[in-house]
């Protein structure tokens, strides 16, 4: 069942105030990340201790904001499909995307049978790391 104008105007709220929510949080997390110098994460005297805990601090930081940055895409694309009329429906098979799943996850793409088949087949084995 096609989504009505109400449901697209609650979906259409709830992805515009995520967007705000997460430009100032991305604005947040650069201008932090640009005023911790990597002498301020590690402190005055630095050892190989000091050193690699300021690199994953700052890598930590920049692992947010891409993250951050991938969902901002996710609902801008969302917002835009809003805009062309196609917003709800699956990418791959074409049928309505339920409202419930739109309510949890509105920049959704997939149904969730055509998410499922998606996940397990582009899914990769967990690869050992040092």
């Amino acid at each position: 069942m096609p989504l009505t104008k109400q449901q697209l105007a609650e979906l259409e709220h709830i992805l515009q105030a995520r967007k705000e929510s997460l430009l100032a949080e991305m604005q947040g997390e650069v201008g932090r990340a640009r005023d911790e110098t990597f002498g301020a994460l590690a402190g005055p005297v630095t050892d190989t201790g000091d050193a690699a805990s300021a690199d994953l601090l700052s890598d930590l930081d920049m692992a947010e904001v891409t993250r951050d940055l991938g969902e901002f895409r996710g609902i801008e694309a969302a917002l835009g499909r809003l805009a062309a009329g196609t917003y709800g429906a699956c990418v791959d098979c074409g049928r309505d995307i339920d409202i419930e799943r739109l309510r949890v996850q509105p920049t959704a793409l997939r149904c969730i049978d055509c998410q499922a088949v998606h996940e397990k087949t582009y899914s990769h084995p967990a690869e050992p790391t040092l």
